[in-house]
């Protein structure tokens, strides 16, 4: 019997959830869903396993939600780690993506091996 479980995350952006999951090799497709009542669209990411029990990235209205059977978890890491993982990510590319809308420009992105990441953003002041 499935147990379907929900984990609330903190990824509003799709793009940059999919940039995060491509970032850290993990293959995920987009997924399109219409909602006729509402007549609006949207897309979650669905990552596939051998096993048939995909993992959904689902948005919520609000977020992307986790939906698992972690019954059938077939990552390579448990899940709280891939989360974190997906998470720090996330957080990456958001950061460089929103800084380039300002006028910063991403210089490096290095992954440390304590775990932390390491971002330089730079912006030239042309005004004299």
């Amino acid at each position: 019997m499935s147990h379907f479980t929900h984990m609330k995350t903190r990824f509003q952006n799709l793009f940059y959830l999919e940039k995060a999951l491509n970032k850290l090799n993990i293959v995920n497709k987009q997924q399109e869903k219409v909602n006729t009542e509402l007549n609006s669209y949207n897309a979650n990411l669905v990552i596939p396993q051998s096993n048939g029990y995909d993992i959904e990235f689902t948005w919520n209205g609000k977020e992307y939600e986790l939906v698992v059977d972690m019954s059938f978890w077939e990552q390579s890491h448990p899940i709280e780690n891939s989360i974190d993982k997906v998470a720090q990510q996330y957080a990456g590319e958001a950061v460089i993506g929103e800084s380039q809308k300002i006028g910063f420009q991403h210089v490096k992105y290095q992954q440390n091996s304590d775990g932390s990441n390491t971002l330089v953003l730079e912006r030239w002041n042309s005004e004299k």
